[in-house]
């Protein structure tokens, strides 16, 4: 009968259900979590376990998971579906043209996208590869590596598996593109709710978790008008990651089963770096939520090690495959995990002695894993002669009033509301859909149980060998790996969610599920009711099934009419400017033509019209910001000379303006386009308004301004071949020697490629 009691409890536990549903045992003395226990009545109910009747339980724990798998699909599928219907009535996509369908894909998006087409439209899939392996129409005057230099490996993927299936005689190639990104979308979801559910026990929290993300979406994803952004190919394999991640740290479980875990961490770990160019700044957050766990002993030394190397494993596998990408070798995350393993090897002793002794060993370990990591990176960039995510580093130094304030490269940024700090209104939406509240609460009691058992750990000497389930099992008060690492996760990426708002939804998403797991785990409640003396068997199952319940019902009440409503609304795409634009290019202009412009404007030329470019949105490379700033010159206070010798060295024929550039009102003066590029160049800028005394009045007006003049020495340069009320299109003239000595690279390029 002691058998069958001890397998009962190891097949609720390796199912994440809570061992109340199946025995007798009081939840004050049920194990993981944070355990309170009365020992009273936990004995007096843990000797009823050889009264139950085995067998009926068993066929019952496969309906509750069969079902709870279900409701997972079914939940991730109806996000899906939401956001899909939403993108498609927003712009009514099926009715629009093809070239109505490419500018839709805004900015960075059509860059992406533009490289699915050019797989699609090269004559053998090997061409293709090679056409992105060597190309020279995405940089003008240059030949570059895209599948190193960026993160498409997603759109040669697609691509690829277009072609080779026989789909293409009743699915469109977009639709087969928006389609994968949807579907990865219910990925997300699924992967959300499997971690609420592993945390609590049930899977009430996992349909809770997908509820709150649904009804929350403008703050969880943007993926309806942002389909081939990066981020929402990679965050829905960081959230299988972190459900990995959180089984992985679970009690009870076998070595195959964590060999098995590890395997699917692993993956997803890759998937999420090879599909996201600031992967390696996530990872690094996680390493250092790693390295907390390690060093207020919550989780052991073979977890962490095998943690570390997870990531280091998929950043070099990444590095392989982007071609020796330096960015990766040079990256902080990797400096950071070869440190801490480093040291963490020859540090001896570090979780012996008394409280003070071990916060002194804690405090010389910490400072050594830091001067070592930035020892490494700096020797690492050196030997690299790294220099490419320097804007980033620049853009951290300046927004904490560190760096340069004029730099063009970080004022870009700075100026730019996604990376402000996050709006206050975003809490007010939060607490709306009544997500704030049991996030709060259940983040505020966490944390302190989190001081109270690391305090008990640094305490008790004689803890030092042991695993974190034995001291668990022997103290009053402990709390799970899991739990820990999901507590950790949410406050690290909480804190960057709150000083950078883009980043706000690495946060939102995985608060849905942190929240549904303070709703509907046991840990929480049974710490109420034994603080009021009544935690019964009963009470705590009355709470955790019904509480959610409600909340669900409520939510179903108050949100569900909004949600049809926002679903079935429909619009209409309509930015007739940009498609006349595009449409004369690709009728009127050479198929090699170089074309200068505003990056954003550039990345849906390339996308509509083929046609090779000066600068575009990817902006992780020295060389390519530093030509962006030069041919941005079109919008500075620059002499016509000055502004054509730019172009002619960038390669550039044509050069597209923008009204809602050059008099730009988006944004209040300091960080307007124009003024950036003033305060780069030394110039006053335009408008009422202090200045810094340094600056200096220009010598020439400003040249998107004086071109439209038609002076003779702007027609002299450049003639103008298109306008309308957005857009004017200048083309540069040249002389008869330049000419020649112009066409002869892009012929060099031509037998290259």
């Amino acid at each position: 009968m002691e058998i069958r009691k001890r397998g009962l409890r190891k097949l609720a536990s390796y199912w994440g259900i809570s061992q109340d549903d199946v025995s007798a045992e009081s939840c004050g003395g049920a194990r993981g979590g944070l355990r309170v226990s009365e020992r009273e009545d936990s004995g007096r109910d843990s000797q009823n376990w050889y009264r139950l009747s085995i067998p009926p339980l068993w066929p019952w724990q496969t309906v509750v998971i069969a079902a709870g798998l279900v409701l997972a699909v079914l939940t991730g599928l109806a996000h899906a579906w939401c956001v899909y219907s939403i993108h498609e009535n927003l712009l009514w996509f099926s009715h629009l043209k093809e070239v109505e369908r490419e500018i839709s894909f805004r900015t960075e998006c059509g860059l992406y996208y533009s490289y699915y087409k050019q797989m699609l439209r090269a004559p053998s899939i090997q061409q293709g590869l090679s056409e992105l392996i060597n190309d020279n129409a995405t940089e003008s005057k240059r030949t570059i590596n895209l599948l190193r230099r960026m993160n498409i490996y997603q759109e040669v993927f697609l691509g690829v598996l277009y072609r080779i299936l026989p789909i293409q005689a009743y699915l469109e190639p977009v639709y087969f593109y928006i389609y994968t990104v949807f579907s990865l979308q219910a990925v997300y979801v699924i992967a959300l709710f499997i971690t609420s559910w592993l945390l609590s026990g049930s899977w009430l929290a996992g349909a809770l978790t997908g509820v709150w993300y649904i009804l929350n979406r403008v703050d969880t994803t943007r993926v309806e008008f942002t389909i081939s952004l990066r981020e929402n190919w990679s965050l829905p394999f960081f959230a299988l990651q972190i459900a990995a991640i959180t089984c992985y740290l679970r009690p009870h479980l076998k070595p195959i089963q964590q060999k098995v875990v590890l395997w699917l961490m692993f993956l997803a770990t890759l998937c999420f770096c090879l599909t996201w160019q600031f992967n390696q700044f996530i990872l690094l957050v996680q390493a250092l939520i790693f390295f907390t766990l390690d060093c207020l002993d919550l989780i052991s030394t073979e977890q962490v090690t095998c943690l570390y190397l997870v990531q280091v494993s998929s950043l070099l596998s990444v590095w392989l495959l982007q071609f020796c990408n330096s960015m990766i070798l040079g990256s902080l995350a990797l400096s950071f995990i070869v440190a801490a393993l480093f040291v963490k090897h020859f540090q001896r002793g570090l979780k012996t002695g008394g409280l003070a002794a071990r916060l002194g060993k804690l405090l010389l370990h910490t400072v050594l894993v830091l001067a070592l990591t930035f020892t490494i990176n700096y020797l690492a960039k050196q030997a690299l002669q790294l220099r490419s995510d320097e804007h980033i580093f620049k853009f951290i130094k300046s927004k904490f009033g560190l760096g340069p304030t004029r730099d063009f490269d970080a004022s870009l940024y700075l100026c730019e509301e996604a990376f402000g700090l996050l709006p206050l209104d975003t809490f007010d939406r939060l607490a709306g859909t009544l997500l704030a509240y049991p996030y709060l609460v259940t983040l505020i009691v966490l944390l302190v149980m989190l001081a109270l058992v690391t305090l008990a750990n640094l305490c008790d000497s004689s803890a030092v060998g042991r695993p974190p389930k034995g001291r668990c099992e022997a103290r009053p008060i402990c709390m799970r790996a899991d739990v820990a690492y999901n507590l950790l996760h949410t406050v690290f990426f909480g804190l960057l969610a709150l000083g950078t708002m883009r980043m706000k939804y690495l946060w939102t998403g995985h608060m849905c599920a942190f929240a549904a797991y303070g709703v509907c785990g046991k840990e929480l409640w049974s710490l109420c009711l034994n603080m009021i003396h009544c935690n019964t068997k009963t009470k705590l199952r009355l709470i955790r099934y019904t509480l959610p319940l409600v909340i669900l019902c409520f939510l179903y009440y108050k949100f569900w009419p909004k949600l049809m409503t926002e679903v079935s609304e429909l619009r209409e795409f309509y930015d007739p400017d940009t498609v006349e634009l595009m449409t004369w290019i690709s009728s009127k202009t050479p198929k090699k033509a170089v074309f200068a412009g505003s990056m954003q404007l550039l990345a849906g030329i390339k996308l509509c019209t083929g046609r090779v470019l000066t600068n575009h949105p990817h902006y992780e490379d020295r060389a390519l910001r530093e030509r962006t700033k030069q041919v941005y010159q079109i919008y500075a206070q620059q002499s016509p000379e000055e502004v054509h010798g730019i172009l002619r060295a960038a390669g550039a024929d044509f050069v597209v303006m923008e009204d809602s550039i050059c008099y730009e009102r988006r944004h209040g003066r300091g960080c307007r386009l124009r003024d950036l590029l003033d305060l780069a160049n030394g110039h006053i800028m335009d408008g009422p308004g202090d200045n810094d005394p340094d600056l200096v009045h220009a010598t020439h007006p400003r040249f998107c301004e004086s071109i439209k003049t038609d002076g003779p020495a702007y027609t002299a340069l450049f003639t103008r071949v298109f306008q309308n009320k957005t857009f004017h299109v200048y083309k540069l003239k040249r002389g008869k020697k330049r000419a020649k000595a112009d066409r002869e690279p892009v012929a060099m390029e031509d037998r290259t490629q």
